[in-house]
């Protein structure tokens, strides 16, 4: 998982597991010999960096390393955390072709190390963490966009139905439920009285747009929760399906075109870096899905406020104390900020 150049060293390879995410390493060796084809111990545990949500651990043995995934320890919000639905959606979408880890088993049971947990394969490869890629060459580059995009817009081509996900998620207007539930998850952890937020808040359910399909959506679909073919410039494995569900695949879709107006991109010259302008990025989805592009504002607007609710979790956990990471200050931070853009967004697409 592990890239040669890593902006962030803080978030790179693997480290022991901390004292507070210990876990019974006898208990689950047994477990895997058990229900892990191929396994063979002796088993050593790591635990990766990065992530702040689901602790992810580093299992390694003689003859190949898998990765664990699992629900923190401590008080959670409702529908967090759902790491039985990631399991689900990467074993149906690896029978698929759809490049994702391997799912080998999944763990129900908290008697085997205190939390539900999932077994997948590890990916050796390469993690960008800098969006201009300042590794590659222009060539590649550019490939490796096309490659990011395709592999979203193909996602979203799935019949869910077809491929044993019809109730992956409830049926009704996405957006209108996305909204609903980032306002509760806001609610259920505020730490501070944000007055965009609230517009937003109060804006964003009178003026939802109305869903013309649905498709597995992914959640968090950026460039850092790919893994990259080691030499080749194309994805291998979409990593990080905490928040996937059946929804309106325009929410998946201006997620990934808001990334261009976000720090990384944002000031970039996009033409000397062979970078697909926004333009281009959203022409190379819509090549594949057939779809057209809408006006971004209040997908934008959405999309703010939905970072907001994720980030006021974060700091709603800092103070419950179940946070993974030291780095969850820093995203709590941005609450205000997100909110504010949010607010900006939601003005452009008519809001007063």
């Amino acid at each position: 998982m592990a890239d040669g150049v890593r902006k962030d060293e803080e978030f790179s390879g693997t480290k022991a597991v901390e004292e507070r995410h210990r876990i019974d390493e006898a208990s689950l060796d047994r477990w895997m010999r058990k229900h892990v084809e191929g396994y063979q111990g002796p088993l050593t545990v790591r635990q990766f960096k990065g992530g702040q949500s689901n602790p992810t651990y580093k299992l390694e043995t003689p003859a190949r390393s898998y990765v664990m995934r699992r629900k923190p320890f401590g008080k959670l919000l409702p529908s967090a955390h759902a790491v039985d639905r990631e399991f689900r959606v990467i074993a149906a979408l690896g029978k698929q072709s759809f490049p994702v880890a391997k799912a080998y088993a999944l763990c129900t049971d908290d008697a085997v190390i205190g939390a539900v947990f999932y077994i997948m394969s590890m990916e050796e490869g390469r993690v960008f963490w800098d969006p201009t890629l300042p590794s590659q060459t222009p060539d590649a580059r550019r490939q490796i966009f096309t490659s990011k995009i395709e592999t979203l817009a193909k996602l979203h081509v799935f019949n869910p139905e077809a491929i044993g996900l019809g109730d992956f998620g409830k049926p009704g207007n996405y957006f209108a439920r996305q909204i609903d539930r980032w306002t509760k998850q806001y609610r259920a952890s505020e730490t501070q009285h944000i007055p965009e937020f609230e517009k937003v808040a109060e804006w964003l359910p009178r003026t939802v747009p109305e869903q013309k399909r649905v498709s597995i959506v992914h959640g968090d679909y950026r460039l850092d929760n790919m893994i990259f073919h080691a030499t080749e410039p194309r994805v291998q494995a979409v990593l990080d399906w905490e928040l996937s569900t059946l929804g309106d695949p325009m929410a998946d879709f201006t997620y990934l075109l808001m990334q261009w107006t976000m720090p990384g991109l944002a000031n970039v010259d996009l033409k000397a870096l062979n970078i697909p302008s926004v333009e281009e990025a959203a022409q190379i989805y819509c090549n594949v899905t057939g779809m057209e592009v809408p006006d971004l504002n209040w997908y934008f607007a959405y999309n703010m406020f939905r970072l907001a609710g994720i980030t006021q979790g974060i700091a709603g956990r800092i103070r419950d104390g179940t946070a993974a990471n030291a780095k969850a200050l820093e995203s709590a931070a941005r609450t205000v900020p997100l909110s504010k853009s949010s607010w900006e967004y939601a003005q452009k697409a008519g809001a007063t």
